[in-house]
Formats: C-alpha cells, structure tokens, sequence
C-alpha cells in the first residue's frame, strides 16, 4: 500500500504543476500571440504540459480512489477531500477549455481573470491538504 501512496503523491504533484502554471502560462501566452500573430514556442510549451498532467491526474484519481476503497475506507473527512478535489478537476477542466480557445487564437478572459482564477486553485489545495491533515470529521 505504501507503493500506492507514493504513486499517488507523486502523480499529485505533477498535476498540481500544470494547475498552478497553465493559468499563469495563458498570460504569457496571449502576449506572445499579441506580439508574434501567430502560434509561437510558449503555446506549444503550455499545451504540453496540460496534456502531460492530464494522464497525472488520472492516475492521481485511480491511485486516490484505491488508496479510498482499499485503505481510508471513505471515513467522513474522505467526503470532504474528495469534494473539493471534483472542484479542483472542474478547475483543471476549464483550464483544458481555455487551453483549446487559445490554440485557436481566442484569448478571452484577462490577465486579471486568469490571476485570479489561478489563486483560487491555491484556496482549494490549501483546504485539500487541511482536510487530509486534521481530519476534522
């Protein structure tokens, strides 16, 4: 089980990576865009990364769910986590959406936007892992 456990943590980071950088990278993006007109290297670079911690968070989800089932037992405090980890991957979801307009050259929410947006996935980490830490039910 504890091979599992590494897995999954291991899987987390990485999807966590492209959750706290894409957001961020979409600005950079679109002032490439602004100043090429076209496709540049940054929007290569960031379309990679978010299909790469696709399959990490896959594999972060069946390891999370194994570990659930096999280990926890979805005790109470499970509910809470696994919660706020569907509010993470509707998150990740729309920052695939965003990912896809702007490979199309459809650079529509601002850069206040996407700061924003990429703060509150920080809120849900941070309640994620005091979740798993205190337990609180």
């Amino acid at each position: 089980m504890d091979w599992i456990k590494i897995i999954h943590l291991l899987c987390v980071m990485g999807w966590m990576t492209s959750i706290f950088a894409v957001p961020r990278a979409l600005i950079f993006w679109r002032r490439e865009w602004e100043r090429l007109g076209e496709f540049g290297p940054l929007g290569d670079l960031t379309i990679r990364l978010y299909r790469f911690s696709a399959g990490l968070g896959v594999i972060a989800a069946i390891t999370g769910f194994w570990l659930a089932i096999a280990y926890w037992g979805f005790q109470p405090w499970l509910h809470l986590k696994l919660t706020l980890v569907a509010v993470l991957a509707a998150h990740y979801i729309w920052t695939g959406i965003l990912v896809v307009r702007a490979k199309r050259g459809e650079f529509g929410k601002s850069d206040t936007y996407l700061r924003i947006f990429n703060e509150l996935s920080v809120l849900a980490v941070v309640a994620i892992l005091w979740a798993v830490v205190v337990k609180p039910f």
